[in-house]
């Protein structure tokens, strides 16, 4: 059990059910700070430029800013209650991977059915990956909602498999669409998910704010393949920041990485929840 956060976490639920859900996790000082920033990311640009350097279009090369450079999102990443979760959920060693920052429009759209383990091909899931999933605002009903399937981050399959399905309710599905300010969702990274659209008028619904940081066990003979083509600049500017602070010395190390892919279905969009 952990209790950072001032409520008690059943870890145990995290491993059978393959998420755990946090009300009102974060602080409301570190909030109020984040959403004028995600706010700067998103209406200067810069989001966008980091979206088009991630599908290689050639006019575009590296951004020259990215989410870490802002101070609050280095301070989530490395939020210290959420470390000491994931401490319990990853083992004692493990990396940051990446982080998305959005804010979408309440009527936006979904986004099919499926998982963010990173590992091609999908052969086992021997080693841990989660998903930290902030939604500072919190959720509405109005906003659209986020769908679980709890349990299926246990079967070994493509990110795709149930793609097809479109954001269809499913048997035994759980359905989060009704949280408070400052809430996260941690996720099992091969958890099945989905991002469904509002139903009926979202007039007066305001935006739908998510940051989405990604974290992976880390030891002798890992190696996790990077969403991000600057991945490399990502780590460096943490490391620059000193946002590990010295409890976290492998949070962010290259080694931990192998040359990044060209085949990443899901990166162009940022976050997908």
């Amino acid at each position: 059990m952990s209790d950072d956060a001032g409520t008690a976490v059943d870890v145990a639920k995290f491993f059978v059910d393959g998420y755990l859900v946090l009300p009102g996790f974060l602080p409301a000082a570190l909030v109020t700070r984040l959403s004028p920033e995600v706010d700067h990311w998103v209406d200067t640009g810069l989001r966008q430029r980091s979206i088009d350097a991630c599908r290689g279009l050639k006019e575009f090369g590296p951004p020259s800013v990215v989410e870490l450079h802002m101070p609050a999102h280095g301070e989530l990443a490395v939020h210290p209650p959420l470390l000491n979760l994931l401490g319990e959920l990853l083992g004692p060693s493990f990396a940051f991977h990446h982080l998305h920052s959005d804010r979408r429009p309440a009527g936006g759209s979904g986004k099919s059915w499926h998982h963010d383990y990173e590992q091609r091909p999908q052969r086992d899931r021997t080693h841990p990956m989660v998903h930290a999933l902030h939604y500072i605002g919190g959720l509405r009903p109005e906003m659209g909602g986020l769908a679980l399937l709890p349990g299926s981050h246990m079967e070994v399959a493509e990110k795709n498999v149930r793609a097809a399905l479109g954001t269809a309710v499913l048997p035994g599905e759980v359905l989060l669409d009704e949280l408070p300010p400052r809430s996260t969702v941690i996720l099992h990274s091969a958890l099945f998910h989905t991002r469904r659209a509002a139903p009926g008028r979202v007039d007066g619904a305001g935006f739908r704010y998510m940051i989405d940081a990604s974290y992976c066990r880390t030891g002798p003979g890992i190696q996790w393949p990077p969403v991000k083509p600057y991945w490399r600049q990502v780590l460096a500017v943490a490391r620059e920041r000193g946002l590990a602070d010295g409890k976290w010395p492998e949070l962010f190390e290259e080694r931990h990485f192998h040359a990044y892919e060209t085949d990443h279905e899901n990166e162009s969009e940022g976050p997908a929840a």
